[in-house]
Protein backbone atom coordinates (compact mmCIF):
# COMPACT_ATOMS: atom_id res chain seq x y z
CA UNK A 1 0.00 0.00 0.00
CA UNK A 2 3.00 2.62 0.92
CA UNK A 3 4.35 2.16 -2.85
CA UNK A 4 0.68 2.92 -4.46
CA UNK A 5 0.65 5.85 -2.09
CA UNK A 6 4.02 6.90 -3.24
CA UNK A 7 3.60 6.34 -6.43
CA UNK A 8 -0.35 8.07 -6.78
CA UNK A 9 1.88 11.47 -4.73
CA UNK A 10 4.51 11.36 -7.49
CA UNK A 11 2.09 10.68 -10.28
CA UNK A 12 0.08 13.84 -8.69
CA UNK A 13 3.43 16.16 -8.72
CA UNK A 14 5.08 15.17 -11.83
CA UNK A 15 1.44 14.89 -13.93
CA UNK A 16 1.95 14.09 -17.60
CA UNK A 17 5.54 14.36 -18.25
CA UNK A 18 7.52 11.62 -19.46
CA UNK A 19 9.92 11.42 -16.51
CA UNK A 20 6.80 9.69 -14.64
CA UNK A 21 7.42 7.08 -16.10
CA UNK A 22 10.87 6.74 -14.52
CA UNK A 23 9.82 7.41 -11.20
CA UNK A 24 6.91 5.37 -11.55
CA UNK A 25 9.43 2.17 -11.99
CA UNK A 26 12.03 3.44 -9.03
CA UNK A 27 9.86 4.36 -6.44
CA UNK A 28 9.56 0.58 -5.75
CA UNK A 29 12.94 0.18 -5.23
CA UNK A 30 12.96 2.82 -2.65
CA UNK A 31 10.69 1.54 -0.58
CA UNK A 32 11.85 -1.92 -0.81
CA UNK A 33 15.40 -0.58 -0.08
CA UNK A 34 13.61 1.55 2.77
CA UNK A 35 11.83 -1.28 4.52
CA UNK A 36 14.74 -3.80 4.08
CA UNK A 37 17.60 -1.24 5.95
CA UNK A 38 15.27 -0.42 8.74
CA UNK A 39 14.34 -4.40 9.17
CA UNK A 40 18.42 -5.42 8.62
CA UNK A 41 20.14 -1.95 8.56
CA UNK A 42 21.96 -3.19 5.20
CA UNK A 43 21.16 -1.85 2.02
CA UNK A 44 21.80 -4.92 -0.48
CA UNK A 45 24.14 -4.62 -3.58
CA UNK A 46 21.58 -6.20 -5.22
CA UNK A 47 19.17 -2.95 -5.36
CA UNK A 48 21.41 -0.25 -4.87
CA UNK A 49 23.82 -0.83 -7.96
CA UNK A 50 20.90 -1.57 -9.99
CA UNK A 51 18.72 1.29 -8.81
CA UNK A 52 21.64 3.77 -9.78
CA UNK A 53 22.14 2.25 -13.32
CA UNK A 54 18.87 2.56 -14.18
CA UNK A 55 17.77 5.72 -12.91
CA UNK A 56 20.73 7.50 -15.10
CA UNK A 57 19.79 5.13 -18.20
CA UNK A 58 16.05 5.94 -18.00
CA UNK A 59 16.66 9.54 -17.40
CA UNK A 60 18.97 9.73 -20.60
CA UNK A 61 16.02 7.55 -22.73
CA UNK A 62 13.31 10.40 -20.82
CA UNK A 63 15.91 13.33 -22.24
CA UNK A 64 15.14 12.72 -25.86
CA UNK A 65 11.31 12.95 -25.33
CA UNK A 66 10.06 16.13 -25.75
CA UNK A 67 8.16 18.05 -22.73
CA UNK A 68 10.64 16.68 -20.37
CA UNK A 69 10.93 18.82 -17.50
CA UNK A 70 14.93 17.82 -16.25
CA UNK A 71 18.26 17.97 -17.36
CA UNK A 72 20.15 14.59 -17.89
CA UNK A 73 23.56 16.05 -17.14
CA UNK A 74 22.73 17.35 -14.16
CA UNK A 75 21.22 13.97 -13.02
CA UNK A 76 25.03 12.76 -13.86
CA UNK A 77 26.52 15.35 -12.09
CA UNK A 78 24.36 14.91 -9.23
CA UNK A 79 24.82 11.03 -8.82
CA UNK A 80 28.80 12.03 -9.26
CA UNK A 81 28.19 14.58 -6.23
CA UNK A 82 26.09 13.08 -3.64
CA UNK A 83 27.93 10.01 -4.53
CA UNK A 84 31.45 11.60 -4.08
CA UNK A 85 30.21 13.40 -0.72
CA UNK A 86 28.76 10.35 0.68
CA UNK A 87 32.12 8.29 0.39
CA UNK A 88 34.13 11.03 1.82
CA UNK A 89 31.29 10.87 4.90
CA UNK A 90 32.24 7.10 4.78
CA UNK A 91 35.76 7.38 4.61
CA UNK A 92 35.87 9.95 7.48
CA UNK A 93 33.61 7.83 9.93
CA UNK A 94 33.07 4.23 8.49
CA UNK A 95 31.05 3.45 11.90
CA UNK A 96 29.02 6.18 11.20
CA UNK A 97 28.27 5.95 7.49
CA UNK A 98 27.86 2.72 5.97
CA UNK A 99 28.94 1.82 1.88
CA UNK A 100 25.27 0.78 1.05
CA UNK A 101 24.35 4.37 2.30
CA UNK A 102 26.87 5.48 -0.39
CA UNK A 103 25.78 3.13 -3.38
CA UNK A 104 22.03 4.46 -2.49
CA UNK A 105 23.13 8.20 -3.12
CA UNK A 106 25.00 7.17 -6.57
CA UNK A 107 20.71 6.33 -7.55
CA UNK A 108 19.28 9.09 -5.42
CA UNK A 109 21.49 12.09 -6.89
CA UNK A 110 20.65 10.92 -10.11
CA UNK A 111 17.08 11.47 -9.81
CA UNK A 112 17.27 14.70 -7.28
CA UNK A 113 20.02 15.99 -10.05
CA UNK A 114 17.51 15.36 -12.68
CA UNK A 115 15.55 18.95 -11.43
CA UNK A 116 19.11 20.61 -10.31
CA UNK A 117 21.22 21.61 -7.72
CA UNK A 118 18.27 22.77 -5.65
CA UNK A 119 16.41 19.79 -5.50
CA UNK A 120 19.60 17.85 -4.94
CA UNK A 121 20.28 20.33 -1.76
CA UNK A 122 16.54 19.64 -0.74
CA UNK A 123 16.41 16.03 -0.50
CA UNK A 124 20.18 15.88 1.16
CA UNK A 125 19.25 17.93 3.63
CA UNK A 126 15.24 16.67 4.58
CA UNK A 127 17.42 12.87 4.54
CA UNK A 128 19.78 14.63 7.03
CA UNK A 129 16.75 16.15 8.84
CA UNK A 130 14.47 13.36 8.86
CA UNK A 131 17.40 11.22 10.27
CA UNK A 132 18.30 13.73 13.33
CA UNK A 133 14.58 13.96 14.26
CA UNK A 134 14.03 10.15 14.58
CA UNK A 135 17.44 10.21 16.44
CA UNK A 136 16.75 12.47 18.75
CA UNK A 137 13.05 11.25 19.37
CA UNK A 138 14.75 7.92 19.93
CA UNK A 139 17.15 9.40 22.60
CA UNK A 140 14.47 11.57 23.84
CA UNK A 141 12.37 8.10 24.55
CA UNK A 142 15.99 6.36 26.13
CA UNK A 143 15.64 3.75 23.08
CA UNK A 144 19.18 4.90 22.10
CA UNK A 145 21.26 6.47 22.68
CA UNK A 146 25.01 8.88 21.16
CA UNK A 147 26.21 5.13 20.07
CA UNK A 148 23.33 3.33 18.85
CA UNK A 149 23.95 2.76 14.93
CA UNK A 150 20.41 3.58 13.22
CA UNK A 151 19.54 2.46 9.37
CA UNK A 152 19.69 6.02 7.50
CA UNK A 153 18.51 4.20 3.97
CA UNK A 154 14.92 5.20 5.03
CA UNK A 155 16.01 8.59 5.67
CA UNK A 156 17.66 9.22 2.61
CA UNK A 157 14.95 7.75 0.63
CA UNK A 158 12.47 9.51 2.44
CA UNK A 159 14.33 12.83 1.54
CA UNK A 160 14.84 12.29 -1.82
CA UNK A 161 10.94 11.29 -2.14
CA UNK A 162 10.19 15.07 -0.79
CA UNK A 163 12.79 16.84 -2.89
CA UNK A 164 11.69 14.65 -5.62
CA UNK A 165 8.17 15.80 -5.31
CA UNK A 166 9.28 19.84 -4.74
CA UNK A 167 10.88 19.55 -7.95
CA UNK A 168 8.34 17.92 -9.95
CA UNK A 169 5.98 20.31 -8.64
CA UNK A 170 8.07 23.48 -8.88
CA UNK A 171 9.12 22.04 -12.70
Amino acid sequence: ISTALVCATLGAATGTRPELAVWLLLAPFGVLLAVVDFRVQRLPDVLTLPLAGAALVLLGLVALVPAHAGDWPTALYGALALGGAFFVLFLINPGGMGFGDVKLSLGLGAVLGWYGWPTVMLGTFAAFLLGALYGGALVVARKAGRKTAIAFGPFLIAGAFLGLLIGAYAA
